[in-house]
């Protein structure tokens, strides 16, 4: 499959897909991973249900802070979760990429996609993020949602 217009990212967790999708699903467990490796989250607002909205910063030593608003679209447990995703100010009003400090081609918005398959005892994650590859790996996207799957991965095993 082409790269060119969709980040796809796909790991093997070594734990089981209802530990894994509570790990994702569970606003304390959230806290512990769901940012790049250096950097943490902080949750305005998290609604964890279909239709729930969502707003947060993530925090870097090294980077302006970046604001996110969205709305879960789709949350099917233990195998899915979909919501759309866009850049925001601290008071959840939507901003350009530009006036984040991103990359001007950052989409306005993007859907992303995670799936949770069983594969024997552990769990197979594919991320799917309507962003092209090139420009996820350009802005830190990519790297980011690697060092967040090594942090999942740890925060489930340090259980």
């Amino acid at each position: 499959m082409s790269t060119e217009n969709h980040l796809s990212i796909t790991r093997i967790i070594k734990h089981p897909r209802t530990l894994v999708f509570k790990a994702w699903t569970t606003p304390a467990e959230l806290k512990k991973w769901f940012a790049p490796k250096g950097c943490t989250i902080i949750f305005s607002k998290l609604e964890l249900y279909q239709g729930g909205a969502f707003h947060w910063c993530v925090k870097s030593p090294n980077y302006p802070d970046c604001w996110c608003t969205g709305v879960f679209i789709e949350i099917v447990s233990p195998s899915l979760i979909q919501y759309r995703i866009r850049l925001a100010d601290e008071k959840g009003v939507p901003v350009s990429a530009e006036e984040m400090f991103k990359d001007k081609d950052w989409p306005e918005e993007t859907l992303v996609t995670v799936r949770f398959r069983e594969v024997g005892d552990f769990t197979e994650i594919n991320i799917h993020q309507t962003v092209a590859e090139g420009l996820a790996r350009k802005t830190g996207a990519y790297n980011g949602w690697l060092d967040m799957l090594d942090l999942l991965e740890e925060s489930i095993s340090s259980k």
